[in-house]
């Protein structure tokens, strides 16, 4: 999956706003013929909007009709249509319904006022009308973008919202306030290199001759055998035959050898494999792929984790590998570099505010011993306590919104009725 910038004018490799280049998929013939956007779900993701929108969009600056289908996920526009003008079509969506009208930021939120929509900008905390001229905001008005739900990231997986919190620190103000808290957290929580100074100073560096690459190849080995322990629909003990050893004995070849993997070559193995549906395959992904630059690599990998990551219990696992990672292969993550991996996550839509919530508060033995566990656990309090605040910011706001939407009902209930009768 190639990855792009949101704004397509950027010529920047460092923009943080990215998201997959529409694909298309020409089906049928004669007066059938149809184009389907098979990754129309992960752009809308991306976005922070219902992926019916710019589907809806494209029929409206087509002329054509659309079939949307959120069950099956199918988004589809009538007729035979070229990749690159839809994807200058999906340009002019995300000028005029996504980019904040004052500082072209695309983390915004869609708000119905009067009549009128709205794009919220939680970067400036500008308000800014969207061209009220245009067909698609007829089918917006009828089809109003849900409300956040309380207690989730970003309400994207469900209703295209964006639930970053507001507040008086917003947008990317934000990361900045993680930031502080996690240096502040660091001064006073002992690092690794300071628990295992001896150790550390006698194995800073990594040897790189073919009996040490074969004795953590061997190691490595050994920690795939434990893998399996306490899984609930997979095979219990692993040997060196298993796929989950076999993928990350495959991995850490790769990496020494030096070849630095592509997300489709890791992804092109777990297929291989026949198990890159499986939730353990995570746990073996994060402790065989990722080094100390853990967070930095979130990025490049983030479509293969969207494309892996399914359900909690993927959630679950993946937070198993990242206490393997930080707790037995780079210790030298905590307590700096373990909230920073889960921001990064948290990030790309593949972490749940209450699957990390409630992992960050039930030690476990399951994937390191206890010890190791609560040290990665601890390691995480800044990132944890960012979200608990966060959430709190968003329901007072949401709070405010009721009471706003309360004491306008009686005022505008006259004109509202004269609406509905226009309607009919």
């Amino acid at each position: 999956m190639t990855i792009v910038n949101i704004r397509r004018d950027v010529d920047d490799k460092f923009y943080r706003y990215r998201m997959p280049l529409l694909e298309i998929k020409i089906e049928g013939k004669g007066n059938g013929i149809k184009t389907v956007v098979p990754n129309m779900s992960d752009i809308a993701r991306a976005l922070s909007r219902p992926p019916s929108y710019p589907t809806k969009y494209f029929g409206c600056e087509l002329g054509a009709q659309t079939i949307i289908d959120d069950k099956s996920d199918r988004y589809i526009v009538n007729g035979a249509h070229d990749v690159n003008r839809l994807r200058e079509l999906l340009d002019g969506f995300i000028d005029k319904f996504v980019l904040c009208g004052d500082c072209k930021n695309p983390e915004t939120d869609l708000k119905i006022k009067d009549g009128d929509i709205l794009r919220d900008c939680k970067a400036c905390g500008k308000r800014t009308y969207v061209d009220m001229g245009h067909k698609l905001t007829t089918f917006i008005l009828k089809n109003p973008p849900p409300k956040r739900m309380k207690g989730t990231k970003g309400a994207s997986a469900t209703s295209g919202q964006s639930a970053q919190a507001d507040g008086d620190e917003e947008g990317a103000n934000s990361d900045d306030e993680l930031t502080r808290r996690i240096n502040a957290e660091a001064e006073r929580i002992p690092t690794a290199t300071q628990r295992d100074k001896a150790e550390v100073d006698d194995d800073w560096s990594v040897d790189t001759s073919e009996a040490a690459v074969a004795a953590r190849v061997k190691a490595l080995e050994g920690a795939m055998s434990v893998l399996g322990t306490g899984n609930d629909d997979e095979e219990g003990d692993e040997d060196e035959s298993s796929p989950y050893s076999q993928f990350g004995t495959w991995i850490l070849e790769e990496r020494e050898a030096g070849k630095k993997l592509s997300a489709a070559e890791v992804y092109r193995k777990a297929q291989e494999l026949d198990i890159e549906k499986k939730h353990k395959t995570l746990q073996v992904l994060f402790q065989a792929l990722f080094s100390e630059n853990a967070a930095a690599e979130v990025e490049s990998y983030a479509p293969l984790l969207l494309k892996m990551v399914s359900s909690e219990k993927h959630q679950k696992s993946m937070l198993g590998g990242i206490e393997r990672l930080a707790g037995l292969e780079h210790p030298s993550l905590v307590p700096i570099g373990v909230p920073k991996i889960l921001m990064a996550l948290y990030q790309i839509d593949v972490l749940d505010e209450e699957v990390v919530q409630q992992w960050g508060t039930h030690i476990s033995k399951k994937y390191v011993d206890k010890e190791t566990s609560k040290r990665v656990r601890k390691a995480a309090a800044p990132f944890l306590e960012w979200l608990k605040q966060a959430e709190s910011e968003d329901e007072d706001e949401d709070d405010e919104e009721d009471d706003e939407e309360e004491d306008g009902a009686d005022a505008n209930g006259y004109q509202q009725g004269d609406s509905d009768l226009d309607d009919l």
